[in-house]
């Protein structure tokens, strides 16, 4: 897939390029960024360079990853980083799932930037790549990133126990999903929940 373009009123979600090595690598900087993802401490220019120079070209490549950097507006200045990981298998049919992570440079906490992009990119997903459901999943105690992923819309499923591995030590993590029928929109496939009849459908 090539890679597209996506706005909100103060946002342009956009591929990142050569052109932001320095600044993705300076926000990279922030212990808090590597305390909670999976970005490498210590954080090098390398590191920068290979995540947009490569891990994010293949990935649009092989329609696998979407990555894309959060830009404001106005000034252009870096707000995070956000994508969507298509599950092994599942997008496009037969499920049609994807998980959504995301990072946020310091300076922009506390601004509703990145639920302002996370709704943005999930809307993309539902319309244009035809997911049928998205997961957001954390370290369990990850408060910042589960207050995002609330008030983008995700539900919370609960806490999966010993899920990951960091530092050597199993931890948990805390898990929720986003449907389409959730904001209302239609799916492919009909949606049957628990004690209910099936919904959804766009045929």
């Amino acid at each position: 897939m090539e890679p597209t373009t996506l706005t909100t009123d103060r946002l342009l979600l956009r591929a990142l390029g050569p052109q932001d090595v320095e600044a993705v690598y300076a926000a990279c900087q922030d212990p808090e960024i590597s305390r909670w993802t999976t970005v490498p401490f210590p954080y090098t220019r390398e590191h920068a360079a290979d995540f947009i120079e490569r891990i994010c070209v293949e990935g649009w490549r092989d329609d696998a990853v979407y990555n894309f950097g959060v830009f404001a507006r106005d000034g252009g200045a870096l707000v995070g980083c956000m994508g969507l990981v298509r599950l092994a298998g599942t997008l496009p049919p037969p499920t049609r799932q994807a998980e959504l992570g995301y990072w946020t440079a310091e300076q922009a906490r506390g601004k509703g930037y990145t639920a302002e992009a996370g709704r943005e990119l999930c809307r993309w997903a539902f319309t244009s790549l035809g997911a049928e459901r998205i997961e957001w999943y954390a370290e369990a105690g990850n408060e910042g990133s589960r207050a995002v992923a609330l008030r983008i819309g995700f539900v919370m499923e609960g806490t999966a126990r010993s899920k990951v591995v960091r530092e050597g030590v199993r931890r948990d993590i805390w898990g929720g999903a986003l449907l389409p029928s959730d904001w209302g929109l239609p799916t492919a496939t009909p949606y049957l929940p628990h004690g209910g009849s099936a919904a959804g459908s766009a045929r």
